[in-house]
């Protein structure tokens, strides 16, 4: 009984600590669809009186938020394709091909995470610029494409992955291609879904490093169009609420897709050295 009245309690304090992380996110999305009056009416409510649409119509009339959902679609979906694909291929080498130097070179590699992206943001634009990649979504995709810390969850996921099993494939006459395609990426599954969801997210959401990089406008992503609505002596409360809530949409619609795989991919590659 007193372990039962426990782990109610400990339900509780975990739903409670939720419903306050999940506060401002709630706020964010109902407060988008109040009018312009209840958005500035004291005390303020959290259920809105109407439910309104004018915000968003008014952030689609006044911005060109649909070039700006393709700019970020393209960058996103690229970007995470590439990373899947480099960092995939990176952690299976280092995870089951021995060569001199191997150790070094993840060393050297994975010591980069205590780099700061303000150091070397600096020589990454410098790079870009000398390429003519300066204004160019490829200097956004390009950049981000591999990362230490998916190729480490990478190796540290297939190192579960038993050796005779792509011995046995050798014997068989597979070359190594094959067994990357065919054996390495099916049970890389759940490592592929966390690193996914990261990189989608982490895509998204970005925004200094396209600031830095875009300066035409018809090239902005979602993030650096919703700095528009932040004028010098005003902000546009409701268009900004509006735009948020809808970029909330597809990193989640992602999340719900790979949830399946994520928690396994998370704790296998944690738990594997």
């Amino acid at each position: 009984m007193l372990m039962r009245q426990a782990k109610i309690g400990t339900y509780v304090i975990l739903i409670a600590l939720t419903m306050i992380w999940l506060f401002p996110v709630l706020w964010t999305v109902l407060s988008s669809f109040k009018t312009e009056s209840e958005l500035y009416s004291w005390p303020p409510a959290i259920l809105p009186e109407k439910f309104s649409l004018e915000h968003f119509i008014t952030a689609f009339a006044k911005g060109n938020f649909g070039t700006y959902f393709l700019n970020s679609t393209i960058v996103t979906i690229t970007s995470t394709i590439l990373l899947l694909l480099i960092n995939t291929m990176a952690g299976f080498a280092l995870a089951k091909y021995r060569f001199k130097g191997d150790t070094i070179l993840l060393v050297g590699f994975i010591s980069t995470l205590m780099i700061p992206l303000e150091v070397i943001m600096i020589p990454i634009f410098k790079v870009i610029s000398f390429l003519g990649l300066f204004n160019s979504l490829w200097g956004i995709i390009i950049p981000p494409a591999a990362t230490p810390t998916g190729v480490f969850l990478v190796r540290q996921y297939l190192l579960s992955v038993p050796d005779e099993l792509l011995e046995a494939a050798r014997m068989d006459g597979a070359g190594e291609w094959k067994i990357f395609w065919s054996i390495i990426l099916p049970i890389a599954k759940p490592i592929i879904a966390v690193l996914a969801i990261f990189s989608f997210m982490w895509r998204w959401d970005d925004f200094l490093w396209p600031l830095i990089v875009i300066s035409d406008p018809a090239k902005y992503t979602i993030q650096l169009a919703l700095s528009n609505f932040i004028g010098e002596y005003n902000v546009d409360w409701g268009s900004l609420l509006a735009m948020s809530t809808i970029t909330m949409i597809p990193v989640l619609v992602v999340f719900l897709v790979f949830q399946r795989h994520f928690i396994q991919g998370i704790t296998t590659s944690g738990m594997k050295g």
